[in-house]
């Protein structure tokens, strides 16, 4: 059964850099926030072929026919944020960052 905020799934992606690393304070946390589906890896920032990112960002779009899903971040490198954000909302989702209250990017449409 999908965990909704509203009328909105809810979807996680945790990543680390190393494998000496754990996600498990991530993955506890986006648990927390009632995330449906979590996307996770080990692997760095600067790498631009983030697999299960790229799953993330595709599902977005599939979604968009029956719902708009909100990404829960945990942490993403800064250089990349801005054009994350840009493809979340292209995709006509929005976006909150679990430890940055400032970064959210869901909006409220009132009918």
């Amino acid at each position: 059964m999908c965990e909704m905020e509203g009328d909105m799934a809810v979807y996680g992606y945790a990543r680390v850099s190393t494998d000496g690393q754990s996600l498990a304070a991530q993955l506890d946390e986006l648990k927390v926030a009632k995330c449906e589906r979590i996307f996770q890896e080990k692997i760095s920032g600067v790498r631009s072929d983030r697999k299960q990112l790229a799953k993330l960002m595709a599902l977005l779009g599939k979604a968009m026919c029956w719902l708009s899903p909100v990404s829960i971040g945990w942490r993403d490198p800064r250089r990349d944020l801005l054009n994350l954000l840009g493809t979340i909302g292209e995709k006509g989702a929005g976006f909150k960052s679990l430890r940055d209250t400032w970064a959210d990017t869901r909006q409220r449409t009132v009918v």
